[in-house]
């Protein structure tokens, strides 16, 4: 069999996989609305690219689009942490079998190479080089454009895999994205305008003089295959470190938090969170990521001059709030499927496992809570905007979140980054995430036609106040509800194991 048959074999065997997997059709409802979106954001692409387009013909020249790529490739290189994952899951099937593991390796990274996600900036390209090819662009010209277009949103691509599997790895090697996005970044936010000019300028002169569409196309053939490479061994490499559960032997002093012992059942509950949090490398990865995310925003609204209309301002302070109960709290009762059986023992147990999440998470926003003062002190945000969106997700968005305690029944690994899944277990994950993300906007913008905009969050802080403050009683039938559904959701769990 030639790594052609092969690729073909591994593509059928991953879409049997899919079709075979208890959670397809919850799946399904996940892909319905990555469609949604992606359709939403092709047709502000296609009047990007149609703009740029109209300026590349008739003012700054059928370069421009290379001028503007890196910015493009920042938002693509963010834009894949959230929607693409690894693709190292699917050689774990192949490791034992007689078919060479390097020919997995390679069939696997060629179809992320080959992913139709990596069209999606095709919305922006075409309407870009068709309008610069009728402004009086070569037909070649168009056409090497296109592709060299393309070329650098695949290596973009495999940039992506590196990085992500490097941070899997370490959180340490965030240091690496971060070194060569803030050299780009910086200088736009620190350098005074006049100086900004004058580099900006030497650097398209230099393009002008020295740069050749077909030079940068070779550069980037290379990059693309020095990456591949790299990835190539590197995955392989980790993923039977990983696979062999290789663990480090060092022994490390284990806080017993002593102190949350006065609380009874739930301070040991706590005690499980927070050292799920310290010692899972998935949990203790998210978290990370959300003070980095969370502190990376507050500074940039607080100091600069980005994010300052309504809309940006509300939309980032009450992300703030909710990014911690948005990535976990929607898959609550997933990691605890792994023992879930031992919960059932005693009457009661899984009520207060779920009060004890309920305060550890409200306790972790105290971070977002220090980091949100930043622009309050700057005047972006008002203490009472602040307090709004921070009752606001320890009311009714936790509410809504801990509802996915009843439909949830897929076990979450812990440990298995590199070779785990990241995709919604059922429907009502997205839809809850959706409506955490955008309601209270939505509620803030409606009472601010209605009242003023200081009366609008005072409203806001009285209803998240209440749903706080009751939450023993919701949880309560939470816990009821989830009850009654134990069975199907204990099979759930013993299947996905």
């Amino acid at each position: 069999m030639n790594k052609l048959q092969l690729f073909f074999l591994l593509r059928k065997n991953t879409k049997l996989s899919e079709k075979r997997n208890v959670m397809f059709e919850a799946n399904q409802y996940g892909k319905l609305f990555g469609y949604i979106m992606v359709g939403i954001l092709a047709i502000e692409f296609i009047a990007i690219g149609t703009f740029f387009g109209w300026l590349g013909a008739t003012k700054a020249g059928p370069e421009l689009i290379f001028y503007t790529m890196p910015f493009l490739l920042i938002f693509d290189f963010g834009a894949r942490f959230m929607t693409q994952q690894t693709p190292l899951v699917l050689v774990k099937p192949y490791l034992l079998t007689p078919v060479s593991k390097y020919s997995a390796i390679d069939c696997f990274l060629t179809s992320q190479v080959l992913d139709l996600g990596n069209l999606t900036w095709m919305t922006v390209f075409l309407p870009y080089v068709f309008i610069v090819w009728c402004g009086g662009v070569t037909f070649w010209g168009a056409v090497g454009m296109l592709f060299l277009l393309h070329l650098m949103v695949v290596v973009n691509s495999q940039w992506y895999l590196l990085v992500r599997t490097l941070v899997n790895q370490h959180m340490y090697w965030w240091l690496l994205p971060a070194a060569v996005y803030g050299s780009i970044l910086l200088p736009f936010l620190l350098l005074p305008d006049k100086m900004l000019d004058t580099i900006l300028d030497f650097i398209a002169d230099i393009i002008k003089q020295y740069g050749s569409l077909w030079w940068l196309f070779v550069a980037m053939a290379v990059l693309f295959t020095v990456l591949f490479a790299v990835n190539r061994y590197l995955q392989m490499h980790l993923i039977y470190d990983e696979i062999s559960k290789k663990e480090n032997t060092k022994l490390k002093h284990v806080s017993e938090f002593q102190s949350l012992n006065r609380f009874g059942q739930i301070g040991e509950y706590l005690k499980l969170e927070i050292k799920s949090t310290m010692r899972n490398k998935a949990i203790r990865a998210r978290f990370i990521q959300g003070v980095c995310f969370i502190t990376f925003f507050s500074l940039m609204i607080a100091f600069t001059s980005v994010y300052n209309s309504s809309f940006e301002r509300n939309f980032w302070c009450l992300y703030a709030f909710i990014f911690f109960g948005s990535v976990n709290l929607t898959k609550v009762m997933c990691p605890e499927g792994n023992y879930i059986d031992l919960l059932m023992v005693h009457e009661e147990n899984i009520l207060t496992l779920l009060r004890a999440k309920y305060y550890y998470y409200c306790a972790i926003l105290l971070l977002p809570l220090f980091f949100t003062l930043f622009p309050v002190f700057t005047g972006k945000f008002s203490i009472v905007m602040v307090l709004a969106y921070l009752f606001t997700a320890t009311g009714p968005v936790y509410f809504l979140l801990f509802q996915m305690a009843v439909y949830n029944k897929v076990s979450l690994p812990l440990n298995e980054k590199i070779t785990g899944k990241n995709q919604m277990e059922n429907k009502w994950q997205g839809i809850a995430s959706m409506v955490a993300m955008f309601a209270p906007i939505v509620e803030v913008f409606v009472l601010q036609a209605i009242f003023d905009e200081a009366t609008a969050y005072w409203i806001l802080l009285i209803i998240g106040l209440l749903f706080t403050v009751t939450e023993q009683y919701w949880m309560r039938n939470i816990y009821r509800r989830m009850m009654l559904r134990r069975y199907d959701n204990l099979e759930g769990f013993h299947s996905t194991r």
